[in-house]
């Protein structure tokens, strides 16, 4: 699970607005601004948090640690290692 701190951080990273994130995983952008007030664990669906996930993952960005130890996010700009 992420924290809703990795979710803004992320989306902060990529430079995109709560409405790009809204585009590319379908969740909706008030939606997200909600979850990103929260530090911790966000209270919404495991579902909404995996595809604000699966879309900032998809957009070079690698969750790190856990909600309780060390949260935090990699950025990777596609180029191989």
């Amino acid at each position: 699970m992420i924290t809703g701190a990795q979710i803004r951080i992320a989306r902060t990273a990529l430079r995109w607005t709560a409405e790009d994130l809204a585009k590319d995983s379908g969740v909706g952008a008030r939606t997200i601004k909600r979850i990103e007030m929260t530090d911790g664990l966000p209270d919404s669906t495991i579902s909404t948090v995996s595809k604000l996930k699966l879309a900032l993952e998809a957009a070079g960005i690698e969750f790190i640690g856990t909600p309780d130890d060390g949260p935090g996010i990699r950025i990777y700009d596609g180029s191989p290692k």
